[in-house]
């Protein structure tokens, strides 16, 4: 039976996002399915994030989850709901019960591990989106992605993470070695304070699937190997 990669993205909530990623696991004989989320609708809580990726998972099996950055509020809780095989963190927020996603920031020290890391590669502790997001990703590539109209609503950065638990899924947690917005270090930190995970680095950016998406699909597809 064929494993179907579904693909949670992070703010924006765009499927185009994946579309690297989507081509290369397809020509590698796997199925994969970008979900796009209700990134302008401002009553669209996590709850409405979570009904959307189930929706679109419907009756498919097996299901590996990988949630890119702000997806990870999402992911876990579509583990409740539906059976996934594996979930895989992509550069993502990992949150605590009851902690929201707008508090997240400063109770990890985001900002201050970001602001760190670009100084310690020669960068200002400031940049725009493009040097923290795109830094590694091909022009064209990127001219493409950013041809289309960005929105986030901060509707779900408002919901206190509902879960007393991590849920009781295989995770994985993949960090781009060259992220400028969660840094290695910090991913690392993360992950072993709240899940005791270690961390599976991947060459590049926060936006490895537009960035790295060959290499990404290796680690992917290693852990279909051994998950």
């Amino acid at each position: 039976m064929t494993t179907t990669f579904v693909l949670v993205p992070g703010a924006g909530g765009d499927t185009l996002f994946w579309h690297r990623l989507v081509s290369e696991l397809a020509g590698r004989g796997h199925r994969a399915l970008p979900v796009g989320l209700p990134v302008r609708d401002d009553s669209a809580g996590l709850d409405a994030y979570v009904d959307t990726v189930v929706a679109a998972i419907g009756d498919r099996s097996p299901v590996v989850l990988v949630a890119q950055s702000m997806g990870g509020l999402t992911a876990p809780l579509v583990c409740e709901r539906v059976p996934v095989e594996l979930l895989v963190l992509l550069n993502a927020m990992i949150p605590r019960p009851g902690e929201n996603g707008g508090e997240w920031w400063s109770a990890t020290g985001q900002a201050e591990a970001s602001a760190a890391y670009r100084r310690s590669i020669g960068l200002p502790a400031e940049l725009d989106d493009h040097a923290t997001y795109f830094h590694d990703v091909p022009a064209d590539v990127v001219a493409g992605y950013l041809d289309q109209e960005f929105a986030q609503s901060g509707r779900p950065f408002e919901d206190p993470w509902p879960l007393d638990r991590w849920p009781d899924v295989p995770t994985r947690v993949v960090a781009g070695r060259h992220d400028r917005l969660f840094p290695l270090e910090f991913q690392r930190r993360i992950a072993a304070e709240r899940l005791g995970l270690a961390v599976d680095e991947v060459p590049g950016g926060h936006c490895l699937a537009l960035s790295h998406p060959v290499e990404l699909a290796d680690r992917l597809e290693a852990y279909l190997r051994s998950p």
